[in-house]
């Protein structure tokens, strides 16, 4: 599998920003795949709501699941034993894929928003691209 990144930002005025880091794939008979995602201009990234959403071509984005101050909520049941999310630190939520086959191709996005005093939504996002090797 390839992993290829974008990140975007719209903002309102103190930029919100999220990147993508370096993915890691265990290979073998459970391979898993993990996705950093990176916070620039969060505050109290603890308490901060991050969602992760899954696009595959022709489809419209899917949420999978989103993290909050204290536990992960998943759109479907069926997602607890496939995905997983976790924060670290004050700045770091990583996602996580368990069993990839086939079946996982598409882009994969970590996202946030909120309302700013500013009166004005700030919101930013990352993709990363779960693809067989050779597109």
């Amino acid at each position: 599998y390839l992993f290829c990144f974008l990140s975007f930002f719209l903002d309102g005025q103190a930029q919100v920003i999220l990147k993508q880091r370096e993915v890691s794939i265990t290979r073998g008979h459970n391979t898993t795949a993990s996705m950093d995602c990176i916070a620039k201009g969060i505050p109290g990234f603890q308490y901060a709501y991050i969602h992760w959403y899954r696009q595959v071509p022709t489809k419209a984005p899917e949420r999978i699941l989103y993290i909050g101050p204290s536990a992960v909520s998943y759109d479907d049941n069926s997602y607890r034993n496939k995905y997983s999310s976790s924060k670290k630190g004050t700045n770091v939520c990583t996602f996580t894929i368990n069993d990839v086959n086939s079946n996982d191709v598409g882009s994969y996005y970590c996202a946030y928003w909120h309302f700013h005093r500013t009166n004005r939504w700030q919101a930013a996002s990352t993709e990363s691209c779960l693809c067989p090797e050779g597109r």
